[in-house]
């Protein structure tokens, strides 16, 4: 089994394309295909970014149209979900930008777009186990005790990572560093916390390398367990990226 697993894309469509591109994928059918691999990613699809529903609509065909890849959702997908069934959510942090470009669009249009992103997450698991669970992609990781599980607690790590339930300076979320004690012989590969460079820590790898704070996008190939970035092409936000002691 041969997998591409992509970091959070956060509306960044074109630095998508050309990683995919570098990673030996061919556009020609208007979605990423290769001959012998599939592509994975790990949630945070949309917000932020300046195209988040050309990202749906390629990885609504990708994941459920054509059935050659495979997706969990992030926090953002989450939220966005709830904007789209008609929960009263607050489009901040990213959302206004999807939301923009959402009512942007013909009223034929937003119906087109928010049935596919509901018809996509709702097929979703919360984390999924590839290669005989050698493999496992969560969005913001998991505990090696919760494979396997499906409930609250577990849902919670998964979007949010292991939160505290402090709060930073900034008003995000306070999180442990789950991997560093990890013990599982299972690969977890996850983004969510943006970090400069991939972190391998234990059995577990961060590839969220901040691509819409100006980082790059980057792809874990599995089994080979190389990872390939490409640059952002957004504004370097420097504040926004983890530092682990």
């Amino acid at each position: 089994m041969k997998i591409d697993v992509i970091g959070d894309i956060h509306g960044c469509f074109r630095e998508f394309e050309e990683l995919t591109t570098k990673l030996g994928y061919s556009w020609e059918s208007g979605i990423p295909l290769h001959n012998d691999r599939k592509l994975a990613f790990v949630g945070d699809l949309t917000d932020r970014g300046p195209e988040s529903l050309k990202v749906i609509e390629t990885v609504y065909q990708l994941v459920v149209q054509a059935k050659k890849a495979y997706y969990v959702p992030g926090n953002h997908c989450n939220k966005l979900y709830r904007f789209f069934i008609g929960n009263k959510v607050q489009t901040t942090h990213g959302l206004e930008t999807t939301v923009a470009e959402y009512e942007a669009l013909s009223k034929k249009e937003q119906e087109s777009i928010r049935n596919q992103f509901i018809e996509l997450y709702d097929a979703a698991p919360l984390y999924k186990r590839l290669d005989e669970g050698k493999l496992v992609i969560a969005h913001a990781g998991i505990r090696e005790d919760y494979i396997g599980r499906n409930d609250k607690k577990v849902k919670t790590f998964v979007l949010y990572g292991d939160i505290t339930g402090k709060k930073n300076p900034d008003g995000t979320p306070e999180r442990r560093d789950w991997a560093k004690h990890y013990k599982g012989s299972s690969w977890i590969v996850y983004g969510h916390t943006p970090v400069r460079e991939p972190r391998r820590v234990n059995h577990t790898l961060n590839i969220d390398t901040g691509c819409v704070f100006g980082g790059s996008l980057t792809a874990l190939r599995y089994p080979e367990m190389e990872t390939v970035s490409v640059p952002s092409t957004m504004p370097l936000v420097e504040e926004k990226f983890r530092e682990f002691g």
